[in-house]
């Protein structure tokens, strides 16, 4: 806030306070000191001096005509009162604020004293020109003072008799205007400088920064003033009882509750996608609760009915084969091609033309996978595929007490038996003791714990990582070569084609599942893998025991090493029979089972 020094009032902007000052104290100050006109302007009282009383001006004795702003003149002074207060002035100039005070006359002006100005362009040039505004002391008074630039020193020396001064007309003195306020100036220099100061006050004010009012939007120049209109705002606010909006408190608070609920709402949507994520991932490996291998295919021929694909008479025949073999625990064998092993023996009796050994595993079924497992029974078919192998070498025999291959929900049945025995117990925990009536996906530890569980010895062996250049396991099928060849058989040349009595291996990698049942080795030393996939279908399948296709047939069975580029595999493979002690030990140690790792 702005406080007008000679009267007390308050305004909020520079503008407002020029203005205050020309209108209040300048223009209504000055008076006629001949007769009672008062309210014009400094221009309008010299014109209406020079036609109203021109007879006056030519008697008025002193240096200048005062008109005070209380509304008296003092224009009855006499020649002996002026150089009374001069000879005053002069011996009292030392002593006037510091000491006693002074006595002299504050109407009359001496060039050897320098008075206090405002700090105004109007009021700096009126005192090099013909007005002076005057503060004297706690109370302030406007006084205007007419003289000559000429005529700037009063007193003759000594201070003995003022000269005689007259004032100066319009008609007879050419006047100056100033474009920026009401100022008129009777010398074109005087004029220069005070337009000079404009210039220079504004251009002080452009380069100050202006600074907005938050609440109302009132600019500043400087930041205190700013200040203290807030703080306006804010006790207003605060004695209204009002919300303290734009508050520091307020927006401290606002923010932190944003901020919570930005939060809160991150979190929702994290938990969200988390549970999206979960539920894709129970849907991929069949833990979504929507039924295992009996609802699905329910739902397969339910479809296949309403498509007219199968009757309704089939569809109740079928359904009541399954319940059998539900009921049974034994596959139907829908899926079952029988003898694959000894046809690709035969296979390569006849046709080895750049082949140098083949090993092959014992006769051994091939299973594909059905309606009803549809995307996720490759562990249980490969598991069946192994199944039937060992029901035809006479070591095994004995350990499988049913002496068939089981479908795939007593499958499940036996692996959580496993379970309960204490094997795997972190696989155990990771289906949570549960895999009838899922469509769970299983893989090399499931298929360990059931062999262990029927006292069959099993091993798995994990190829971590590629050995080989282009993402290969070479090591794999070095591996795989070691398992089929015997190494107590005397270093006689083996025959081109042998078929071992050994089981065929597990293989697992990211995804899917197959069985190794052979092995082929090329004149140049080359390896290929002979695999067995449950997700062909019997139909192609039974093209290998045909010998007029058996030869384009078998290129899916064969896997060279850059057909295998997955990051790991696994294998499973059977290695004989457990003692009772063994059985015990490899169930205690599988609570933290370990494969065995090449490289």
């Amino acid at each position: 806030m702005l406080t007008c020094d000679i009267c007390g009032k308050e305004v909020l902007l520079l503008e407002e306070m020029k203005t205050h000052l020309l209108l209040s104290h300048l223009e209504n100050a000055i008076k006629c000191p001949l007769c009672s006109l008062s309210g014009e302007s400094y221009d309008e009282l010299c014109f209406h001096i020079s036609s109203a009383h021109p007879e006056e001006q030519l008697t008025v004795q002193g240096p200048t005509d005062i008109i005070s702003s209380s509304g008296g003149t003092e224009t009855g002074r006499t020649d002996r009162e002026l150089s009374q207060t001069s000879q005053s002035c002069s011996a009292e100039d030392s002593c006037d604020t510091a000491g006693g005070g002074s006595n002299r006359d504050p109407g009359v002006i001496s060039d050897s004293r320098q008075l206090e100005l405002n700090s105004t362009p109007e009021s700096r040039c009126l005192s090099l020109g013909r007005t002076e505004l005057i503060t004297l002391g706690p109370e302030t008074r406007t006084e205007t003072i007419n003289y000559h630039k000429e005529d700037n020193d009063w007193f003759e020396s000594g201070h003995n008799k003022p000269k005689e001064k007259r004032l100066f007309s319009p008609r007879k003195d050419k006047l100056f205007s100033c474009p920026m306020c009401a100022l008129v100036c009777n010398s074109c220099f005087i004029l220069q400088e005070h337009v000079e100061l404009h210039l220079e006050e504004q251009h002080s004010v452009e380069g100050e920064r202006r600074l907005e009012c938050p609440i109302c939007s009132v600019i500043y120049n400087d930041s205190f003033s700013l200040q203290e209109h807030v703080e306006l705002h804010l006790d207003h606010q605060a004695a209204s009882g009002s919300a303290t909006v734009g508050s520091l408190g307020s927006d401290l608070k606002l923010a932190t509750q944003l901020q919570q609920e930005e939060e809160q709402q991150w979190r929702h949507e994290a938990a969200q996608q988390e549970r999206e994520d979960f539920k894709k991932l129970q849907m991929q490996f069949g833990l979504d609760g929507k039924g295992g291998y009996r609802r699905q295919m329910e739902r397969t021929m339910e479809k296949a009915v309403a498509r007219g694909h199968m009757g309704a008479a089939e569809f109740h025949h079928r359904k009541a084969e399954m319940m059998e073999s539900l009921a049974s625990g034994v596959d139907d064998g829908r899926t079952r091609t029988m003898g694959v092993t000894r046809v690709l023996y035969e296979y390569y009796q006849t046709e080895s033309r750049d082949v140098a050994h083949v090993w092959l595993s014992a006769d051994t079924d091939h299973y594909s996978s059905s309606a009803g497992d549809k995307g996720w029974g490759c562990g249980y078919r490969n598991l069946q595929m192994l199944i039937s192998c060992l029901l035809r070498v006479d070591m095994y025999l004995p350990y499988l007490q049913e002496r068939v291959v089981p479908s795939i929900p007593q499958l499940q049945r036996m692996i959580e038996e496993a379970w309960r025995a204490g094997l795997d117990p972190q696989g155990a925990s990771h289906f949570n003791q549960k895999l009838q009536g899922t469509r769970a996906w299983i893989g090399a530890t499931e298929i360990y714990s059931l062999l262990i569980s029927l006292g069959i010895s099993a091993h798995i062996i994990d190829f971590h990582r590629p050995t080989g250049p282009r993402d290969t396991h070479p090591q794999l099928f070095d591996w795989v070569k070691q398992y089929y060849c015997d190494p107590s058989r005397s270093s006689r040349l083996p025959p081109s084609v042998i078929q071992t009595s050994l089981p065929p291996l597990y293989l697992q990698h990211e995804g899917h599942s197959r069985s190794i049942v052979g092995l082929e080795q090329k004149k140049n030393g080359s390896l290929c893998l002979l695999v067995l996939d449950p997700g062909s279908s019997s139909s192609d399948t039974s093209k290998l025991l045909n010998r007029d296709t058996i030869s384009r047939a078998i290129r899916h069975v064969r896997k060279f090493s850059g057909s295998l580029k997955h990051k790991q595999y696994q294998v499973v493979s059977v290695q004989g029979v457990l003692t009772a002690e063994e059985k015990q030990r490899s169930i205690f140690s599988s609570g933290t089972l370990r494969a065995e790792r090449i490289p």
